[in-house]
């Protein structure tokens, strides 16, 4: 049986995608192994959001050569939609596809042999207008599936390259996603998380929104709850939150990417709100549900953040009640606008600041956690690690350990919060809430 290696580099969105790569493979009679195994072919889906995960998928080629040189080797995701000649021209890449192309790897390819030149197949940005849909299968073996109901972005930001690798915002149509989302529910996944490029952006082509879509979700029988992976703040609605705070079938939690909390740079980088916007939605978001987890995406070292505009930023996060930080230094991007802007901060001074905010990350999640104890959280464990240790999430987002019992796996259990150590609550066992499992259909 021939085996196949897949590799993400990136978003919760280039994870689902590449489940799906995965079960195409599986149909056609590949085994999936871990990528730092043998294989007779090895998927790398790229990201292009920074120079590093470039860098990365370079390297990562050049290992999978080294575990054998005759391996064919394809190379699909933003990176590959944006610059395919520069992946065509690493040495033992076998074939490049774009993003309308990554999942027609068997139509397109008659078979996997390797190559004297890499074949390119890449649609032009014009045409990139297919929802090619996407999300968590059976290889993964996991509690909580990665669903793709959205892609593509309408945004401008100054920074991104995600309208260029992946075109104008688009979604899954209403009927198809709900089909799919029963499918999941059926095959025993607890936990949905919603991906996309922009989710809140959902619906707009099928005169819909997020807020019906999700109304629609929560109505499907089975015991699951939802997560949304990232939302942007101007899309985050009163209804949404009030759903949120009325259903136990949607995860007390979002994901608010930030990106500046000085409104100089938000303006540079041609983002939809000011600070006040955003810290009004975080301040209502915890009179409504007091302990939700709320996550931030920031970039520092942005062109013209001045040393009083990052200490603004660090002071706004400060005196925000979020949960956490996800902290990007900012990377030169080609054809974005921010690529040619002046005062470029030089790169050890962009380390610096993104040190700084991983500490207050720290600092803000310890802080979380620590509030949680005394508390009961419902928590989703999934399988035991080497120790007999089983991890999972709380609704809100809190990372929780216990000692393993077979009867807590895929199950949503009680436990009440005792103490936390090295960002992670321990606690008591209090109940566990089994469930009738469905037939797929």
């Amino acid at each position: 049986m021939p085996k196949v290696a897949l590799h993400t580099l990136g978003c919760k969105l280039n994870f689902s995608e590449t489940s799906t790569i995965g079960s195409h493979f599986l149909n056609h009679g590949y085994q999936i192994v871990d990528f730092k195994d043998t294989a007779d072919v090895y998927i790398f889906n790229t990201c292009s959001v920074t120079e590093n995960a470039e860098r990365e998928c370079r390297q990562l080629v050049r290992r999978a050569l080294r575990q054998n040189p005759e391996a064919f080797i394809a190379v699909t995701g933003c990176y590959a939609q944006l610059r395919p000649n520069e992946i065509s021209d690493i040495n033992g890449v076998d074939a490049v596809l774009g993003s309308n192309e990554k999942f027609k790897i068997f139509t397109l390819l008659q078979n996997f042999q390797k190559k004297s030149l890499a074949c390119i197949y890449v649609s032009p940005l014009q045409q990139l207008n297919e929802f090619g849909a996407a999300h968590s299968t059976d290889a993964d073996n996991r509690t909580r599936a990665f669903f793709k109901i959205q892609d593509g972005c309408d945004y401008k930001c100054s920074f991104c390259t995600i309208p260029m690798a992946r075109g104008k915002s688009r979604s899954m149509y209403p009927d198809e996603l709900l089909f799919d989302f029963m499918k999941l529910v059926n095959r025993g996944y607890k936990e949905i998380i919603l991906t996309g490029v922009n989710v809140g952006d959902y619906g707009k082509a099928f005169s819909t929104n997020l807020y019906q879509l999700l109304l629609k979700m929560i109505q499907v029988p089975g015991d699951f709850r939802i997560r949304i992976s990232s939302i942007e703040p101007n899309l985050l609605s009163n209804e949404i939150i009030n759903l949120t705070a009325g259903s136990e079938k949607m995860c007390k939690h979002f994901h608010i990417p930030l990106q500046s909390g000085s409104d100089n740079i938000l303006k540079l980088m041609q983002r939809r709100y000011k600070t006040n916007d955003y810290a009004e939605l975080i301040n209502k978001l915890k009179r409504k549900i007091p302990d939700i987890g709320i996550g931030v995406d920031m970039i520092v070292g942005f062109p013209g953040e001045t040393d009083e505009y990052f200490k603004q930023s660090y002071n706004f996060l400060n005196n925000l009640p979020v949960s956490y930080l996800h902290v990007f230094t900012y990377s030169e991007r080609p054809d974005t606008k921010a690529i040619n802007m002046p005062d470029m901060i030089e790169l050890e001074e962009r380390k610096k600041r993104n040190n700084l905010l991983r500490i207050l990350s720290d600092k803000k999640k310890n802080n979380f956690y620590s509030e949680m104890i005394g508390k009961e959280l419902e928590v989703l464990f999934e399988g035991p690690d080497e120790n007999n240790i089983v991890k999972g999430f709380s609704s809100n987002y809190v990372r929780v350990e216990h000692t393993f019992d077979s009867e807590l796996v895929n199950n949503f259990s009680n436990i009440a919060v005792t103490c936390v150590e090295e960002n992670i609550c321990l606690g008591e066992l209090k109940g566990i809430k089994k469930s009738i499992e469905l037939i797929a259909s």
